[in-house]
């Protein structure tokens, strides 16, 4: 077992859905089954479509665990990685700044980028610079409000006492990045009432919901979330409540509450990210609709 960069964009060719397989040709196989049983990150080249295009963050920005290699039965000399235990990375990671390159083979002798090895979509990397990609990535900090008003003495960082990879994927430190991703890319706004709530502390009251529960093997990414309130968290936990692939609200004929119905948004529609990278995924918004919603 061993340590990978597996590079991948919104615009790959392959058939990806990189919180859970990842698809690759002939080329790569021995690097990733290398991998199998070990941790990966992804990165993101500065590619991302066509020839010209140069809008990719050039960036590590997620992490995941390589469970097998089969073949693809469809395309012949392609495979595909079936992955688990996804998690975005809070900061994406550039592959250099003022410190290096955070994998030394994409370093030549002279300094200068090595683009042979910047081109292999699959690379070994070792540990240590594996460890220092996701503890750029990933944070074990608190929010502020959740330190105590007083605190007695700065306790030394898990990563000291436990390994990197063994702290960082626990699931205290996985949910409380999860909840700050959400909010930060739904501006700690209920998709669905529109309702921004900051208590006197400076805590947002708005959830980060899983579309696809932890405890059905959803991903703690992103597009497998949404921001809302406590009532809509509870509808859409419930199945009285779920969304469309374009975002319409929708709501079950059976159970809701009285005048409930009356805090979504005007129009129906959630109000979600920007960034087309962070919105909800269409396969987990059908995972809801067909295996939560009483319709």
């Amino acid at each position: 077992m061993t340590n990978a960069v597996f590079t991948s964009s919104a615009s790959s060719i392959y058939d990806d859905l990189i919180e859970e397989r990842y698809h690759f040709p002939r080329t790569y196989l021995r690097q990733v089954e290398e991998a199998v049983g070990d941790w990966i990150v992804y990165y993101e080249p500065r590619r991302t479509s066509g020839p010209h295009s140069a809008t990719g963050r050039q960036a590590y920005f997620a992490m995941a665990q390589v469970v097998d290699v089969v073949a693809d039965s469809a395309r012949a000399d392609h495979f595909y990685a079936h992955m688990r235990e996804y998690v975005d990375f809070e900061h994406p990671v550039p592959f250099r700044d003022s410190t290096g390159y955070r994998e030394s083979m994409l370093q030549r002798e002279d300094t200068r980028t090595n683009k042979g090895a910047f081109g292999r979509a699959v690379r070994l990397i070792p540990r240590e610079e594996f460890d220092g990609i996701i503890q750029r990535g990933i944070s074990t900090r608190p929010d502020p409000w959740e330190l105590p008003l007083q605190a007695v003495a700065e306790e030394a960082p898990e990563y000291v006492i436990r390994p990197v990879i063994e702290t960082l994927t626990t699931r205290k430190v996985r949910d409380a990045s999860f909840r700050r991703q959400v909010r930060t890319a739904y501006r700690n706004t209920c998709a669905v009432t529109g309702l921004r709530l900051i208590n006197g502390g400076g805590r947002p009251e708005v959830q980060a919901a899983h579309i696809r529960p932890v405890e059905a093997n959803g991903p703690d990414a992103v597009r497998n979330g949404v921001a809302l309130t406590g009532t809509a968290h509870w509808l859409f936990d419930r199945g009285l409540m779920t969304f469309s692939d374009d975002f319409r609200v929708l709501l079950s004929p059976h159970g809701i509450p009285d005048d409930l119905d009356k805090l979504v948004r005007s129009d129906q529609i959630l109000d979600v990210p920007d960034a087309p990278e962070l919105r909800p995924h269409p396969t987990y918004l059908r995972w809801h609709r067909e295996n939560c919603f009483k319709a």
